[in-house]
């Protein structure tokens, strides 16, 4: 059978695509490599246990925010979210002192303030910032204002830069950081584009699922099945077949040929490019300009099982530092000095959560000796080298949940190796390919390729997290069926 559209890959961006092109009536299929799809949206069980591999928390649902709109269509909407605490639904903790970060602009300065009085000015005008950039979200599929937006001077401009051009106080820099760990801190690097839009959907409005991220993929993947598209697991695409200048076909490691009309790729861009063994049209040095991208650090990730009524749901994030070194803390080599403690809301109506997640940052070069290793093979100096830094994490957490240790059931870890071997991101890469303001042409992809009926989706083209892949969808949409018909679709709910 030949497809109008095949997907590769089923993470959120593939998912994603395939749902609005399913409900245009067109001939979709999906193509996932690991034995259940979602990508780092899935989830997995370990004695009774279910642990999420990368959703968290989501900014941006309520009606007239970011995501509303697109999460309706994309019928997410309907699924249980809890709303996190409007007075502070991020906590950043540095040292002994903690600090809140408010739902809404005006209450998002107002708490701020009240802790930084002189800053109050900067503090206005980068919630204001937030609310312009956030307002601009969709353009590059706005017909009259695509061009301008890959031209806008927030994707030249340090981050770094902003933040202190706007602020004096560098404790207010750290506390204005401090969240960002869902985002690559690079001094060097990060532009205020990534930055901003990165944190404006939470002060907005921010959300968690109540039970874990599989319910997210669940819902595309029944609706994408039942709108009579298809999504095929353990079938790994091992090479795109190349004809007369067009992708005509995937080729699986189970065997099987799956021919189509126009291809999306929600695999990394090199590895994308990989696939393709022999083409007329993709040049040495493009495959040379993508396979030399760099790409962002990876993520070292504690999940706890708790014991029964151990510990109570809190209904924020917890972000830990030791030190107010929030943008270098990860470079520093031991002990382990800033985490990340996700509270898993319950699904019922107890008053204890079942699972906590601790997050930390981690390079390549802290796991490299193991780089030519395998889940499940790698060593017991490995297995040693995780535990050292899972009782580094689990100490650091019990400043804020005492005797955390005693409460735990089950533990299951995670590095950068875990995740690269899982969904063959290059280096484990949490964020994909590393924008660089210095360079914003090189570094924002586009969804285009050079041959015409291939096309790119996922974290790594322009934004990251649940909130770029969402954006980068609606980019590669547009591509396909065009700029009008795409904004007509987002502008039906609202956007």
């Amino acid at each position: 059978m030949k497809y109008d559209i095949v997907v590769i890959g089923s993470g959120l961006g593939g998912l994603e695509c395939a749902h609005l092109l399913c409900q245009r009536g067109v001939s979709v299929l999906v193509l996932e490599r690991e034995i259940q799809p979602g990508g780092c949206m899935q989830s997995y069980k370990r004695r009774g246990y279910a642990f999420d591999t990368g959703l968290h928390y989501c900014g941006g649902l309520a009606p007239g925010n970011a995501l509303h709109g697109i999460f309706t269509r994309l019928g997410l909407m309907k699924l249980p979210w809890q709303h996190l605490d409007p007075q502070g639904f991020d906590h950043v903790t540095i040292g002994d002192r903690d600090y809140a970060y408010a739902e809404g602009y005006e209450a998002f300065v107002d708490t701020l303030a009240r802790e930084f009085p002189r800053e109050r000015k900067g503090l206005e005008q980068y919630a204001s910032d937030m609310k312009e950039i956030g307002s601009h979200l969709f353009d590059a599929i706005k017909p009259r204002e695509a061009d301008q937006f890959f031209a806008t001077s927030v994707f030249g401009r340090s981050a770094w830069e902003y933040l202190h051009e706007t602020f004096h106080d560098e404790l207010l820099i750290n506390v204005l950081s401090g969240s960002s760990l869902k985002m690559e801190l690079a001094k060097d690097t990060l532009p205020m584009y990534t930055f901003v839009q990165g944190n404006n959907s939470f002060v907005e409005s921010s959300w968690r699922l109540k039970g874990d991220g599989s319910m997210l993929v669940d819902s595309l993947v029944n609706d994408i099945r039942h709108m009579g598209g298809e999504v095929i697991c353990n079938a790994g695409v091992r090479e795109l077949v190349e004809k007369d200048g067009r992708i005509v076909a995937a080729l699986c490691e189970n065997g099987e040929r799956y021919e189509g009309n126009i291809f999306i790729s929600n695999a990394h861009p090199a590895v994308t490019i990989d696939l393709i063994k022999e083409s007329q049209i993709i040049k040495k040095v493009f495959r040379n300009r993508i396979s030399r991208l760099e790409n962002t650090y990876g993520m070292f990730t504690v999940s706890l099982g708790l014991k029964p009524e151990s510990v109570e749901y809190f209904n924020w994030n917890q972000y830990l530092y030791r030190r107010p070194n929030v943008w270098t803390y990860f470079e520093d080599n031991e002990p382990v000095e800033g985490v990340l403690i996700s509270c898993r809301c319950p699904s019922d109506d107890s008053r204890f959560t079942p699972v906590i997640d601790l997050l930390t940052p981690m390079p390549w070069n802290k796991v490299q000796q193991w780089e030519n290793t395998f889940v499940g093979h790698r060593g017991q100096e490995y297995l040693d080298w995780k535990s050292k830094v899972t009782e580094q994490l689990i100490t650091l957490a019990s400043d804020f949940i005492p005797n955390l240790a005693s409460k735990v059931d089950v533990i299951s870890t995670s590095s950068p190796l875990t995740y690269r071997d899982y969904t063959l991101t290059p280096k484990g890469s949490c964020y994909g390919v590393r924008k660089d303001w210095r360079n914003p042409m090189l570094t924002l992809l586009s969804a285009h390729t050079p041959i015409p009926n291939l096309f790119l989706t996922g974290q790594s083209l322009t934004l990251h997290g649940l909130l770029g892949v969402t954006m980068t969808t609606a980019f590669t949409l547009s591509e396909i069926i065009g700029r009008e018909k795409a904004w007509e679709i987002l502008q039906e709910e609202g956007i």
